[in-house]
């Protein structure tokens, strides 16, 4: 579009019949103006005094010169007040005296030119049709169409980054099959599972026996229309409970009149030994005694030898003979001595092997006892919903303990997926282990042997999440989970061929790199750690399992 004669008349401006913009194809090599590659060198005067680049749009002046348009216009508007000069020869230029040269125009748009993607493109082209070429050229770059992408790739892998690579591209949802973005559906696909309707998923009375699996739309229905036969269930469900709960009660009432009795026997033994210790100390001091005693009296009796045979040799046979009566008789006292001091050690002995009965006897009912105390509290802590609120006490001292490899790894009570169901416990490396050790903490699920192994399908393939719970009462816990794998033996049945036949529990699977130290310890919008307490919440979608 020719510039308005009213805007430039007057004011140093190009006259209108004496002008014109430039081309499509000028315009649009504005931007590569400078970095065009000729085949043959750029004569000089096809170079412009201003720019120092080609000439485009050329405009010859009165002094012969010839100038891009975009250059000359900027001479004649920044010197309103005076003539400006040429900067070749320093002649005035006068508006009126400036007209364009269609005759180089031609000449220039005729000259060969490289791509300016060389040297990964080899084509060459006139510079009229180099535009046109650079709207195919496979070596272009070009910005990602894709909203929200700001990759630049060349035009020969742009289709593919499109199609294939692009995190901005729009895939649809594989259940309701609404486009998303692949980003979104990343970070968001499990919020979307969660509410979309096509997702097959279970009534949320399942757990009270209600068997209805549909698309989610569906189930909603069903939910709202089926409410009287829910309530059955649920009715059905609580009256189920409050017989477990009896028959729970029931057994944790006799666990503790068994422990009871049990704290009553361990009493009874000891009054029985500390009287029977007590006599063998007593018993161990008299035959200590009388060993002296018996020792003195064998020295007693060597010196008393000594003295008799130096009275027979002073005194006659008669005098002799009565003093050795009177020694026999003292021997035959200390050997009645003796007799009774070895009837009182083997008194001791039996009374030895009696105290060391009665010590076996205390410490089998003492590792019974503390057998069903764990058994106990197992009973009182163990869930049967799949769910486990493990509290982690003393996270800093026991997370220093396993820095210094003293006992490393804590392990929860068991839970289970059902009243018949798989029997699980959580493990915890607070201070990391493996690739974690010393940076993260790591989180471990591990399978146990339970009593209804027999009845379950293996190898297990339920998915898991572990959790750190945030304490501050914005629900910002960290949360990670797995699916397992059936080739992996820590999900095959525990004492099976392809597991360990004599252990009671599985290798553990879980995260070694659960979450950095830094991240549970200094948290911007939570707080994991509480009062040197940390909370581990282990969830198991139990969706698929029937009750036995």
């Amino acid at each position: 579009m020719a510039t308005k004669e009213s805007d430039l008349s007057g004011s140093g401006g190009i006259s209108r019949q004496n002008s014109g913009v430039g081309g499509q194809w000028e315009s649009d090599l504005t931007a590569v103006q400078h970095s065009l590659k000729f085949v043959k060198n750029l004569e000089e005067h096809y170079v412009c005094p201003t720019c120092k680049a080609v000439v485009l749009n050329p405009h010859q002046t009165g002094c012969g010169h010839i100038f891009c348009y975009r250059c000359i216009q900027g001479l004649l508007e920044n010197s309103p007040a005076t003539t400006p000069t040429c900067p070749l020869d320093r002649g005035l230029i006068k508006s009126d005296e400036v007209f364009q040269d269609n005759c180089c125009k031609r000449e220039i748009s005729n000259l060969e030119v490289y791509c300016t993607n060389s040297p990964n493109c080899s084509h060459r082209m006139t510079l009229c049709r180099l535009q046109e070429h650079l709207q195919a050229c496979q070596f272009e770059s070009l910005r990602c169409s894709n909203t929200g992408c700001s990759e630049i790739l060349q035009r020969k892998d742009l289709q593919e980054h499109l199609r294939i690579s692009c995190s901005y591209r729009m895939e649809p949802c594989h259940y309701c099959k609404h486009p998303y973005t692949c980003c979104q559906l990343e970070v968001n696909l499990e919020d979307h599972a969660d509410q979309c309707p096509e997702v097959q998923t279970d009534c949320v009375y399942k757990k009270y026996g209600c068997s209805v699996r549909e698309r989610r739309a569906q189930v909603q229905v069903h939910e709202k229309t089926a409410l009287n036969h829910h309530i059955l269930l649920v009715l059905g469900s609580n009256t189920k409970l409050e017989t477990l709960m009896e028959i729970l009660q029931q057994e944790v009432l006799l666990r503790h009149k068994e422990l009871q009795e049990r704290s009553r026997q361990v009493s009874g033994l000891e009054e029985v030994v500390r009287p029977l210790a007590q006599q063998v100390s007593r018993c161990d001091n008299t035959l200590s005694a009388v060993q002296r005693s018996l020792e003195d009296q064998r020295d007693h009796i060597s010196s008393v030898q000594l003295q008799l045979e130096e009275l027979s040799s002073v005194f006659g046979p008669g005098v002799a003979r009565e003093e050795l009566g009177q020694i026999r008789a003292s021997l035959d006292a200390l050997r009645q001595q003796v007799s009774v001091t070895e009837g009182l050690k083997d008194h001791l002995g039996e009374l030895k092997e009696t105290y060391m009965r009665h010590s076996r006897l205390l410490s089998i009912h003492t590792a019974q006892l503390e057998c069903n105390e764990e058994h106990f509290r197992e009973l009182e802590s163990t869930s049967y919903d799949g769910k486990l609120i493990w509290k982690l006490r003393d996270y800093r001292k026991r997370k220093e303990a396993g820095a210094r490899g003293q006992g490393p790894c804590l392990s929860s009570t068991p839970f289970h997926t059902g009243r018949s169901g798989y029997k699980m416990a959580a493990r915890a490396y607070l201070n990391g282990d493996g690739a974690g050790r010393d940076t993260h903490l790591s989180l471990y699920v591990v399978l146990m042997r339970g009593d209804f192994d027999p009845l379950l399908p293996w190898p297990f393939r339920q998915p898991v999440s572990l959790s750190v719970l945030d304490q501050s009462g914005t629900n910002n816990h960290l949360t990670m989970s797995f699916k397992p794998d059936p080739e992996n033996t820590s999900f095959h049945r525990p004492g099976s061929a392809a597991a360990t036949a004599s252990a009671p529990t599985n290798v553990a699977s879980g995260f070694q790199c659960f979450a950095s130290h830094a991240q549970l310890e200094t948290p911007k919008n939570a707080i994991y750690v509480r009062d040197d307490t940390l909370f581990v919440k282990v969830k198991v979608d139990t969706s698929g399992l029937e009750d036995l």
